[in-house]
């Protein structure tokens, strides 16, 4: 039986490098995605355009993304753009186009599916292929997928390929931006092992914290010890997977289809906005989540049996309520009313951070839903 072969394609600079294919002058200079519609650039009268620059921004959001000049002033996805504008004041700042980047990564996904089907959805610019019983090598293989991607988009994308979905994973960041990296279990001691462990998906900032104050910092370290000790410091069972994976150990299939469990939407405000004082626009901003669900849900195929609310205050206190409907819906006036009545069960006595609207029960439909629109205000009766 043939080793598995697994690819983890991934998208280079994903959303920075959509929003240059629209502004390819540019290129080369360090730009960071994650302003408001003011700072959309503006034609000049000579056809050029004049961009927001970071020392302009004023709020509280973070950045989405920054392109590889950018990084090298250290900026970095999910930074406070307030931050980022003390390290870089002159670096370049656009707005979130999400209707861009879904139709770029609609495109690159489209094009790997010529190359395997057997292809694992698993975010807007990244995706699991298996190519175990394709017949060419897998360095061909990795040219042909990064060649169909750049036809289809000209964007480029940096492809690992392994035995599983955990090295391929790992090694796809190995020759980032525009690499090809390929890797055997017999590479697990030179190309694996001297990573840091919190490379590994699934070793978050505790985890690592915590291995680092044991003195373990590399994948390497953690493959060294027994599963026992892992066991007695992490848990049983999440100190079995730190075993497992650090030897690079993986069994888990390219999923082509699954079914969500949930779908939410949610926005965190440039500035803390009070229940009377800013009724309408919280009303206007809980529509709008509400449409977006709704919208989700039609276009996916689904509907849902339970709503559920989400807020975070000034303070960070984050409360959540839900309700069970008798009737499963998709449309954007029963999922504001549910939301409306977990609403009326939270005390709004502070100001509101994050607002958030999920749906979750999804079941598919014996008949599409008919769309519809929702227009209410904020109900704090």
């Amino acid at each position: 039986m043939n080793e598995r072969r697994i690819a983890h394609i991934d998208m280079d600079a994903f959303f920075a490098s959509c929003e240059l294919s629209q502004y390819p002058e540019l290129r080369g200079l360090p730009v960071v995605v994650g302003g408001r519609a003011a700072d959309t650039p503006q034609l000049n009268a000579d056809g050029s355009h004049a961009f927001a620059r970071l020392r302009d921004y004023v709020g509280r959001g973070v950045l989405t993304t920054a392109t590889y000049e950018a990084r090298a002033l250290g900026l970095h996805s999910a930074m406070p753009t307030m931050r980022a504008a003390k390290l870089a004041p002159d670096a370049i700042l656009l707005p979130v186009n999400f209707n861009l980047y879904r139709r770029y990564s609609r495109l690159f996904k489209e094009a790997i599916r010529t190359i395997s089907p057997l292809m694992q959805d698993i975010g807007i610019d990244e995706v699991y292929v298996d190519i175990t019983t394709l017949e060419e090598d897998s360095l061909t293989i990795a040219q042909k997928l990064k060649a169909a991607v750049f036809e289809a988009t000209s964007l480029t994308c940096s492809v690992g390929i392994a035995p599983n979905k955990l090295l391929a994973k790992l090694c796809s960041e190995i020759q980032k931006p525009d690499g090809i990296t390929i890797i055997s279990m017999q590479d697990l001691p030179s190309r694996i092992w001297p990573m840091p462990a919190r490379k590994i998906n699934g070793i978050g900032p505790k985890a690592s914290a915590k291995l680092e104050s044991l003195g373990i910092r590399t994948i390497g370290e953690i493959a060294t010890l027994h599963q026992a000790w892992l066991t007695q410091h992490f848990g049983q069972s999440y100190g079995k997977w730190l075993y497992q994976v650090s030897r690079g150990q993986d069994d888990r299939p390219v999923v082509t289809e699954s079914e969500p469990v949930s779908m939410s939407r949610e926005t965190t405000f440039e500035r803390n906005l009070h229940a009377v004082r800013d009724k309408q626009a919280l009303g206007a901003t809980f529509t709008h989540l509400c449409e977006r669900v709704a919208d989700d849900l039609q276009r996916k195929g689904y509907v849902c049996r339970k709503v559920g609310l989400k807020l975070r205050f000034d303070d960070f206190t984050t409360v959540t309520r839900d309700i069970t409907l008798p009737k499963a819906v998709a449309d954007a006036q029963a999922i504001r009313r549910a939301a409306g009545k977990c609403l009326k069960r939270i005390e709004l006595d502070r100001s509101i951070r994050l607002l958030g609207v999920k749906a979750s029960g999804l079941e598919r439909p014996d008949a599409p839903p008919s769309k519809q629109s929702a227009q209410y205000t904020f109900n704090f009766d």
